[in-house]
């Protein structure tokens, strides 16, 4: 049976790399990205279907979920992705970039996983995997937005797991360390010198090494794990 899997945030990135494994489990894949306009240019250059709408907003959610199932439909997989860093030590931190990451981070969990619980519950089936972060699990300065977003990621899969569990909707969670992305390209050199001093295989993740994982939390087998979270983070934090 051919699933339907959603993934936001999946242009590039882990988000990307996620859409191609589930293409290859056999999914039909769709991906989101921040406005509509990014979506057709995107569609027109890979055939992928792709539909825009900013996941912090919770009308425009529903208004996406509803798009999508009308011209694919019901969705099987959902993968919230998305996501953002405004970082900054707490005491110079902005209201502004307080909000921007908390919103895009952990608000939309709420906002895409509401329009498909229903259908997934009716259907007694259903894949929810979570993108959280290893700063979420063991902290990180100048990110206290960001990591109370990705620790609070994980508070919500656990919980929701247990909402799902008797209607066959599984809810998980990957926590990736650090990987070769748009959003780790943009730290100082000097300063990923010392983050991979800490890692101990001593490199970045690459992208389809994460995918890997969401994938396989997202399959038809993975039904008897749920609330859990994979990290994938080469032994940067063992909890």
């Amino acid at each position: 049976m051919t699933r339907i899997a959603l993934i936001t945030g999946g242009i590039k990135g882990l988000g990307a790399a996620t859409a191609d494994a589930l293409a290859r489990q056999g999914c039909t894949v769709v991906v989101t990205a921040r406005t509509q306009e990014i979506a057709r240019r995107f569609e027109e250059q890979t055939g992928r279907p792709c539909f825009g709408w900013d996941v912090a907003d919770y009308d425009a959610c529903r208004d996406g979920v509803e798009r999508v199932e009308k011209a694919v439909g019901p969705i099987d997989i959902l993968v919230n992705n998305a996501g953002v860093v405004a970082d900054a030590m707490l005491h110079k931190m902005t209201h502004e970039q307080w909000v921007r990451v908390i919103r895009t981070d952990l608000d939309a969990l709420f906002n895409m996983c509401q329009p498909v619980l229903a259908g997934m519950r009716q259907r007694r089936f259903g894949r929810i995997v979570n993108i959280s972060s290893v700063n979420g699990q063991k902290g990180q300065a100048g990110q206290t937005n960001y990591a109370a977003a990705k620790a609070g990621v994980i508070g919500f899969t656990k919980a929701l797991a247990l909402e799902g569990a008797r209607k066959g909707v599984t809810v998980n969670a990957v926590a990736p360390g650090y990987a070769d992305t748009d959003m780790v390209a943009g730290v100082p050199d000097h300063v990923m010198a010392g983050i991979l001093a800490t890692v101990p295989v001593g490199r970045l993740a690459e992208p389809h090494e994460i995918a890997r994982c969401v994938a396989f939390l997202a399959s038809d087998e993975a039904g008897f794990i749920t609330g859990a979270t994979l990290s994938a983070n080469g032994g940067l934090h063992m909890a």
